[in-house]
């Protein structure tokens, strides 16, 4: 593997012609792991503002067709490890940081970070000002972009001919072809649940097999075949892309809203929504962190939140549901409750896959609304 001031020159280009230099990381570095490094890699960038969790969240299956910015100056210190995966394999199409560290040091790391990204086929760039480019996405806007060892010409037409996740329907690259199961984990009331998988993360399985016995089906599953299993409730989870693109999974969620107590977080809060006659639009760019106040408008309390994504629900548009949490930063919708439907949702990430642990509480929330209506 390359080390610094031996890695190949590389280039990072937006759409609108912005550049910047570094140098080459992960898959578009010749290694033992990817002998024959990718010459550019394409995708809508983002920036996240968390301190920690880098591999949670490359390997977060929203972020796919997204190239993730880390703001942190300083990624890969601590390596990485099997236990902190939320997926098999990261589904994003590239890493930006400002400085790699090629040298690990945790008991835990089984590898370093550079060697997990090019064993996945994810191209990356160091040496990135990620503070000038953060800046430039939060006045122009999230925007696809080209990173490579190609030209500078070559990685522009990229870029600009890259289509960005807005129209995407990129839950189907991301779900599972086949039902599985998990137990529960915890005691109390063996409550069961069905979990459509939009890419569900690990640590929300996690949350969930606390409180019930889980079965994950993929995002496709009709619903009729969801209540024939018989569940005390159903949960839909985070997923990549745009919810307008998906109405094939929203009139699947419309037959089940009444029909059992429901849970939905992030791209499932979405499709809630849409299933009430909301609409969804494009953030400017999103919402990625771990550090976002979040207001529960019943109680008052501020919750420190964790979030991932870049579409969000006009909250005037949604029928027969009311305001549960709010975006302190911004004033975006992050909750409804549809209390005559048994249901409720949430934008953000409860299971805090890294983040803060303030809302874990829903998951409780939800084996209580399940015994509630049982």
């Amino acid at each position: 593997m390359s080390k610094r001031g031996e890695r190949p020159p590389a280039l990072l280009v937006l759409a609108d012609g912005a550049v910047f230099e570094g140098e080459a990381m992960g898959a578009l570095v010749a290694s033992k792991e990817r002998p024959e490094p990718v010459r550019l890699a394409t995708g809508e960038v983002v920036f996240n503002t968390s301190l920690q969790g880098y591999q949670e969240i490359i390997t977060d299956p929203s972020y796919a067709g997204q190239v993730i910015t880390f703001t942190h100056p300083h990624i890969g210190n601590y390596g990485v490890s099997p236990e902190d995966e939320e997926a098999a394999r990261p589904h994003c199409r590239g890493v930006i940081v400002r400085e790699l560290t090629e040298r690990p040091s945790n008991w835990r790391a089984g590898g370093g970070l550079e060697p997990f990204l090019s064993r996945h086929g994810v191209a990356g760039i160091t040496g990135i000002d990620t503070r000038r480019l953060t800046r430039h996405i939060r006045e122009e806007g999230a925007m696809s972009c080209a990173l490579g060892t190609a030209g500078e010409a070559e990685l522009l037409a990229a870029a600009r001919a890259e289509p960005g996740t807005s129209g995407a329907d990129l839950v189907s690259e991301v779900t599972a072809a086949e039902p599985y199961s998990r137990p529960m984990a915890g005691p109390g009331r063996p409550f069961s649940v069905v979990a459509y998988d939009y890419g569900i993360k690990t640590t929300i399985l996690r949350h969930l097999s606390r409180v019930a016995a889980v079965e994950v089906v993929p995002a496709t599953t009709p619903a009729a075949e969801v209540l024939a299993r018989r569940p005390d409730g159903v949960f839909l989870s985070n997923g990549p892309g745009d919810p307008a693109a998906l109405s094939h999974l929203t009139k699947e969620v419309e037959q089940l809203l009444g029909a059992v107590p429901l849970f939905g977080i992030c791209l499932g809060h979405q499709i809630v929504a849409e299933a009430l006659g909301g609409r969804t639009y494009k953030l400017a760019f999103g919402h990625h962190g771990a550090n976002h106040p979040v207001k529960h408008l019943r109680t008052g309390t501020v919750e420190i939140t964790s979030q991932n994504h870049s579409y969000a629900v006009e909250e005037e548009s949604v029928r027969g549901a009311r305001p549960s949490h709010v975006n302190l930063n911004d004033g975006v919708l992050e909750g409804l409750r549809i209390d005559g439907l048994r249901a409720f949702t949430v934008q953000y990430h409860p299971e805090a896959g890294p983040g803060p642990h303030d809302a874990r509480y829903l998951f409780d929330d939800f084996a209580a609304l399940m015994g509630e209506a049982s």
